[in-house]
């Protein structure tokens, strides 16, 4: 059976999004063509709006569709959690408990993939904090080699402007068994314990 031309370009626009197989793609595909005209329309017009309004935040980097984020424009700068990327600031946002600004590198460090101090928006960073108000970085990075490398290399930079700098707490994960847990986890964990 010959293929449709624009039902594979389809499909491969479906693959190329992060985490879509093949399949998963198809399913997208076919879901897509089943929809009325007005819903595909819709649909469209919600990508390209959104690739048109919305930018990063002229402050902190998050996603916005301002000049300024909503969280840079009510939050108080004394506290920046430095995260790798905007998806970052959504997972911490539920919590619902941080009240300060973020920072979102976009990126970490990683000389294999040749991404250096210039690739990320660590100047930005620091432009932040020399312009004074900051009390504490909480560098929220991942715990992998790229994320504590990237928060090793800004605590570095940051310590001469005499400001609390911290890291997120990591170990053993809420629910998980400790005899599956790695010797990495096991000793961030003992060594992060808090009193009770």
């Amino acid at each position: 059976m010959n293929q449709i031309e624009s039902l594979e370009r389809l499909i491969n626009f479906f693959s190329n999004l992060p985490g879509v197989g093949t399949k998963t793609a198809q399913r997208y595909a076919y879901y897509v063509l089943n929809k009325d005209a007005d819903y595909v329309r819709d649909f469209a017009n919600a990508i390209v709006e959104a690739n048109k309004n919305i930018h990063y935040c002229a402050n902190c980097g998050n996603f916005t569709d301002k000049d300024i984020c909503d969280i840079c424009a009510t939050r108080p700068n004394k506290v920046i959690c430095v995260v790798k990327e905007p998806k970052d600031v959504l997972a911490i946002e539920k919590v619902k408990d941080f009240k300060g600004q973020y920072h979102v590198l976009h990126g970490t460090l990683s000389p294999l993939d040749n991404r250096g101090p210039d690739d990320i928006k660590i100047k930005e960073l620091l432009t932040r904090v020399q312009q004074g108000g900051v009390e504490e970085i909480i560098m929220a990075t991942n715990p992998d080699v790229e994320g504590e490398a990237t928060a090793m290399y800004i605590s570095k930079l940051l310590k001469p402007f005499g400001i609390k700098i911290t890291r997120l707490s990591q170990g053993v994960s809420m629910g998980s068994d400790i005899e599956y847990a790695d010797e990495v986890t096991l000793a961030r964990a003992l060594e992060d314990r808090k009193e009770i």
